[in-house]
């Protein structure tokens, strides 16, 4: 089973696996979802409900569009996020246009990955791994019962 995130209204959707390739819609607002797997630019309030609702991990990146790492890690987020769409809900806060997440969870610096199951952390990244390393770091997220 997979979960995915609608783009338009923000909804969770469990999809069967074998369903994906069938173009499906959303539960709630019955737009066609996105089964990519890409990251998603959320809002506060739409990070806490994402968080607070998912079925599977979630991934957050806390950048800024002038940090140059930020703008590294970004491509190697998009085809990790991509290989593992609906295990994993990776999800992206620009903490310049949205600064309250951040604080509350004590960033310090960006890039900086969090980890979220069952709307608790379980693992925090901070700085740009290598792809290799980044890598296994999502696995142990998106592949643990």
């Amino acid at each position: 089973m997979l979960c995915l995130r609608c783009t338009a209204c923000g909804g969770l959707n469990r999809v069967p696996s074998a369903r994906r390739a069938e173009h499906p819609r959303c539960g709630r607002c019955k737009e066609a979802l996105d089964t990519s797997g890409a990251p998603q630019d959320v809002t506060a309030d739409e990070l806490t409900r994402a968080i607070e609702s998912s079925p599977v991990p979630v991934i957050v990146d806390f950048w800024a569009p002038w940090c140059g790492p930020c703008r590294m890690a970004a491509p190697v987020l998009d085809r990790l996020a991509r290989e593992r769409a609906g295990l994993v809900l990776v999800l992206k806060v620009d903490t310049d246009q949205h600064p309250g997440p951040s604080t509350r969870l004590g960033v310090r610096g960006i890039p900086a990955f969090i980890a979220f199951r069952d709307g608790v952390e379980v693992g925090r990244q901070e700085g740009l791994p290598s792809a290799a390393a980044f890598a296994r770091w999502i696995d142990g997220f998106a592949y643990a019962a």
